[in-house]
């Protein structure tokens, strides 16, 4: 009997075969400055209390569906308006995933600007539905006359707005956002992926538009492998969402560990107050090149454009320095050229820096 009908280019669907899967790098022995993680471990002490709470977790048995009791200390620690609620995922993927799976319908689209996180665009096609990229001005910042024009044309079901945005560290004006949220017919998610290195936050207006949702990670606070995500809002939206959740998605093991995390939050925090230093110092010495150009960033990494047509001669120089970067000029478009760098330890800073300027010569 012939297996030709039961080949994947029949039954996969055409716009899954189309993309291409999340590549991540294996950084083999090279320091890693290229996945904007916290690069700082906990100290023993707190590494041995932790594992004496793990010893207690009871594998046997399925986890707290609802995370109960990680839900209420993460709506304490995120400052979480009282009236809003919290829904978890396994990441912020996950809930990426469940917002669109949540509004999906043939021809709606999903909207965000261009350039941003590349998953907003992958989660859209693979449920199905159509994006659509609004590009930044020059400068990375938001043009909401360009937004607004977009939103009226397309009338998104989602407008995805990372803030600080990945992959340029850009913050964009508040009022530039509030106005997206106005004139946005439907979702607006604001994504606080890197709340831990700015100030700027729409956490607190939760409630002030009926269309916003704040969506948060643990990851770049330090805790990028226990996958966990947090969606906040109205519980009206919340409600619908959590349909599309599956049973149990947030194990015990990451149940666990995060409260145990949150209940030590001031290490994290100082961690996060270190990388905050480091930026500014690694900014200031990558301004001091020549023929580098630096983007201002509120994240945990620096984006910057390197001499024409250099890009992927300087980012392969790099590692054959044994540094791992990002090269997003591959991308094209307005990253053409440009290079991001994940703030590390200082001996990483360090390291890349010296790296750098042994190819640019």
């Amino acid at each position: 009997m012939s297996t030709a009908g039961n080949s994947p280019q029949r039954w996969i669907r055409p716009e899954v075969q189309a993309l291409c899967a999340y590549h991540v790098p294996d950084p083999g022995g090279l320091v890693k400055l290229d996945a904007m993680e916290n690069p700082y471990r906990w100290p023993d002490e707190l590494v041995e209390q932790w594992l004496e709470v793990l010893r207690k977790v009871e594998l046997n048995r399925y986890p707290d569906p609802g995370a109960q009791a990680l839900t209420l200390m993460l709506k304490q620690t995120m400052q979480v308006p009282e009236d809003m609620q919290l829904l978890l995922g396994n990441g912020s993927d996950e809930l990426i995933q469940m917002l669109a799976l949540a509004v999906a319908q043939p021809g709606r689209v999903i909207m965000a600007p261009d350039p941003t996180f590349v998953m907003y665009r992958m989660i859209a096609e693979v449920t199905g539905m159509t994006y659509q990229g609004v590009a930044l001005a020059e400068d990375f910042s938001l043009d909401v006359a360009v937004m607004q024009a977009a939103i009226d044309r397309h009338q998104p079901a989602i407008v995805f707005l990372s803030y600080p945005n990945n992959p340029t560290g850009t913050v964009f004006d508040s009022s530039a956002v509030e106005a997206v949220i106005r004139c946005a017919p439907g979702l607006v998610v604001v994504d606080e992926a890197y709340a831990p290195f700015t100030d700027a936050s729409f956490m607190p207006r939760l409630g002030e538009f009926s269309n916003l949702l704040v969506l948060r990670t643990v990851s770049k606070m330090g805790l990028a492998g226990l996958r966990l995500g947090l969606l906040a809002g109205a519980a009206q939206w919340l409600s619908e969402v959590d349909k599309t959740r599956l049973p149990y998605n947030i194990n015990v093991l990451t149940q666990a560990s995060a409260r145990f995390a949150l209940q030590h939050k001031a290490v994290l925090d100082e961690q996060a107050q270190q990388i905050r230093a480091d930026r500014g110092r690694l900014s200031a010495a990558l301004q001091a090149l020549d023929g580098i150009q630096v983007y201002p960033s509120e994240a945990n990494f620096i984006l910057f454009r390197v001499p024409q047509g250099r890009a992927d001669r300087i980012f392969a120089g790099l590692q054959e320095q044994g540094v791992l970067i990002k090269n997003l000029n591959p991308a094209g478009g307005r990253l053409q050229d440009c290079l991001r760098v994940t703030v590390g330890r200082p001996e990483e800073n360090q390291a890349f820096l010296a790296a750098l300027q042994k190819v640019l010569a």
